[in-house]
């Protein structure tokens, strides 16, 4: 028995092999299809999908085989991979001087014909192979051949998609690592900020009611655009703050919800806007819905309204309805209206096409941006049709 020659290129090999993380994996069935369909077509009653380890050969695939792996020095795929574009053939391993007294041929599961297609990556690592083996004397005809290289680059295909996958986890456990870790400290910086710029506010607040008569105008000036630029800057940690925390609403389980409950919830959050009127239309009870997602929809589309609405009672209609894919929304609102040219940018994070609303404080850009990235988690589109003095209409679906 000859042993199999170690590739030049060994220890890049393994380093390789190891990266697939496929090694002492338990049983797929993408890989036993494709080692049944090999031996269906090669008309052999073992096929193996072989990977060669540093002192084995391990099987993620053994069709017709009980072992699950063996001494890499036996194994016929340890010589295939050192010709990593050659099909690797023996017809009779009994007359061949490389394999004639090799335990795999003279014991179980005796093996006499072997045909192995080496498992190379695209960077030319080959690391097993994808064999069939038969306890008699045969050949392959070319089709065949033709159809196992075919069948060794699904397993390459599979292998590598694996892998992928593998990473695209790994990646995505880690950003949501630093997610958690952004957001702890977000909430701790907003907290930290929150504080003085309150207190910043209040004194100049108490100082210009206190003092006013012993400051000229312009000091006075001075000290409201102190106590106007820190109320801005709480707005905007909150805006920030409530932007974050989206994607943790969007983790929250779909419930069954009233639709009474869930108006009767959201007048109660306006309950202080007494010149407020609600018209809800639809056939629907109740709704299979992310009770949070929706609420913070509603809440900002209807805060908005409210802050810019050009009128003394603000009237409100709120329409929903579903289909086989969607629950259809729209709030219908009697403000002045939105320019055509604005429709887009009004969704775009920190974009403000108002200076101020009717209470005078200025928009920071974040609620409708929030608004638009929990209508599309949560696989909708938002959109708005409006026309000055005629109202905005804001029209979103959420999948079902």
């Amino acid at each position: 028995m000859l042993s199999p020659k170690i590739p030049k290129n060994e220890k890049e090999r393994i380093n390789k092999l190891n990266s697939f993380s496929i090694l002492d994996t338990i049983s797929e069935s993408d890989y036993d299809n494709l080692t049944a369909i090999a031996s269906e077509i090669c008309n052999t009653p073992i096929s193996l999908i072989s990977l060669i380890d540093k002192n084995r050969q391990w099987f993620k695939s053994n069709h017709g085989l009980n072992a699950t792996e063996t001494k890499r020095e036996h194994a016929f795929c340890a010589h295939a991979i050192n010709e990593p574009e050659e099909i690797f053939i023996v017809k009779d391993a009994r007359i061949d001087e490389r394999f004639h007294d090799n335990p795999l041929v003279l014991g179980n599961p005796n093996v006499v014909f072997y045909a192995g297609v080496p498992l190379t990556t695209s960077d030319g690592f080959s690391l097993g192979t994808l064999c069939v083996i038969d306890n008699k004397p045969k050949s392959l005809t070319k089709k065949q051949l033709k159809t196992l290289r075919a069948l060794s680059n699904q397993v390459m295909n599979l292998l590598y998609l694996r892998k992928s996958k593998s990473e695209l986890e790994k990646s995505l456990f880690i950003l949501e690592e630093k997610n958690k870790t952004l957001e702890k400290f977000a909430s701790i910086t907003a907290h930290d900020l929150k504080s003085p710029l309150i207190g910043i506010s209040s004194l100049t607040k108490l100082f210009t009611e206190k003092y006013a008569t012993k400051i000229d105008k312009k000091g006075v000036s001075m000290l409201n655009v102190i106590e106007n630029a820190s109320n801005k800057l709480t707005r905007l940690i909150d805006g920030l703050l409530e932007n974050s925390k989206s994607e943790n609403f969007l983790k929250k389980k779909k419930t069954d919800l009233s639709l009474t409950v869930l108006i009767d919830g959201i007048k109660t959050i306006f309950s202080y806007e007494k010149n407020l009127k609600i018209n809800i239309k639809s056939n629907l009870t109740k709704i299979h819905i992310n009770r949070v997602v929706i609420e913070q929809i509603l809440v900002n589309l209807i805060s908005n309204a409210i802050k810019y609405s050009n009128k003394k009672v603000v009237e409100l209609e709120i329409g929903i309805q579903e289909n086989d894919l969607f629950y259809n929304f729209y709030i219908q609102d009697n403000g002045p209206g939105i320019e055509f040219k604005h429709h887009k940018q009004i969704f775009k994070i920190f974009e403000v096409v108002s200076l101020k609303d009717k209470f005078g404080v200025s928009g920071n850009g974040i609620g409708l941006a929030t608004v638009k990235n929990l209508v599309e988690k949560s696989g909708g589109e938002i959109k708005v049709q409006s026309e000055i003095g005629k109202g905005a209409k804001f029209i979103f679906t959420i999948s079902k």
